[in-house]
């Protein structure tokens, strides 16, 4: 049991100073003033403190990506300790251009260890080829019964890709819709979209013949370059969530965001994700790798910093990193929030933002003392 007093909670919104009373790793009670004398009770005076939900980030390569330029360049699987410093308490991972040399089944063990050290973890059966890669054989099978699956992972737009066909994009977004029925799970498909030509305009032409809603077509990267962001406010418009990539610099999401609002584009199915431990890579003109390297899942913190400095209030940039985040994938009635019921992930922040303790599933992984958990082979 854990009682947080005297803090500044935004649920994402801002519902003035209270204290958090915790009990077997949800949220019990949320109120003015909480006083409870029970054994083995911990308490944290966040007085001063900002408490904000856990990170929730729908896109990390959590048995590493790359590979692009053999095998040296495999990037290795993501520990712990990087997830804890960057406020994330429940991730999702996926495969990428790699899914020869890694597995579905990897990625599901490793989402199951996440678990295991107290991380909410979910996986994506698939990754950038067709036909997808399964541990079933079948997309259906593996959403409906292999519980950290929750949705599927597929490239469009990209030399790297399987060049998917229309009709081929369709029944595997169907399959996923079906299974999300059948399983309660969300069942949309991931969608990394390179620097091709085309950009969006698949999903468009099987919107235009097929009935899959836009919502189970969830593109990721779409700032990557200017004539794809554009797609995506269309995308957007047109009641389609867009996920946002951390890049830096003018692609940057805060700018991307800023872009939406001038446009009067909603912005409640706008999320955001760090692409860590995927590698970034650039090729010239006849597909030689020129140069790469290994994104960091502190990047999505970083990046909700930034949006702060660059003029948004708190209530304001949370959304696209915890509520919208976690409608999008279908875990709304448990992830996001700071509630009663709710599961308990959050951050307490001091003054300039620096997260001061993590606490996931009612844990505390990271403290204000020094304390970070480390993974099970991190201390060796």
């Amino acid at each position: 049991m854990l009682l947080i007093k005297n803090t500044n909670v935004y649920t994402p919104k801002f519902i003035g100073k209270k204290d958090i009373f915790i009990c077997n790793g949800k949220i019990a009670c949320i109120d003015d003033s909480i006083s409870i004398n029970l054994p083995n009770l911990e308490v944290i005076d966040a007085k001063g403190a900002v408490a904000i939900p856990g990170l929730i980030d729908k896109h990390i390569h959590i048995t590493g990506g790359g590979g692009e330029g053999g095998f040296k360049t495999k990037v290795p699987e993501l520990m712990l300790s990087s997830l804890i410093k960057g406020g994330i308490t429940t991730v999702v991972g996926l495969l990428g251009t790699d899914s020869t040399t890694r597995s579905v089944e990897n990625l599901v063990a490793k989402s199951y260890a996440f678990r295991e050290e107290d991380i909410s973890c979910y996986a994506h059966t698939g990754a950038y080829k067709t036909p997808v890669p399964t541990i079933t054989g079948d997309i259906l099978k593996d959403i409906v019964f292999i519980e950290p699956i929750i949705g599927i992972k597929l490239a469009i737009s990209d030399h790297r890709s399987s060049s998917v066909t229309k009709n081929k994009l369709a029944k595997i977004a169907s399959a996923g819709r079906v299974a999300g029925m059948l399983s309660g799970k969300s069942g949309h498909t991931t969608l990394h979209v390179g620097d091709g030509k085309k950009g969006l305009e698949i999903i468009y032409e099987v919107l235009n013949e097929y009935d899959t809603p836009i919502t189970f077509f969830q593109p990721t990267h779409v700032n990557r370059n200017k004539e794809l962001f554009k797609q995506a406010m269309q995308f957007a418009k047109d009641g389609g969530y867009i996920d946002l990539t951390c890049y830096g610099g003018e692609r940057a999401p805060r700018y991307m965001v800023k872009k939406m609002i001038e446009e009067n584009i909603s912005l409640e199915k706008v999320t955001m994700s760090s692409d860590g431990y995927g590698s970034y890579s650039s090729y010239d003109k006849d597909g030689k790798l020129l140069k790469m390297g290994v994104s960091s899942v502190e990047a999505i913190y970083d990046e909700l910093v930034n949006f702060i400095k660059d003029g948004f209030s708190l209530q304001d940039a949370l959304p696209f990193v915890t509520t919208n985040v976690a409608r999008s994938i279908g875990l709304a009635h448990k992830k996001g929030q700071i509630y009663p019921n709710f599961d308990a992930d959050l951050l307490i922040l001091s003054k300039d933002f620096s997260i001061d303790y993590v606490i996931a599933n009612g844990k505390i992984l990271k403290d204000n003392k020094g304390y970070i958990k480390k993974g099970t082979y991190e201390n060796i």
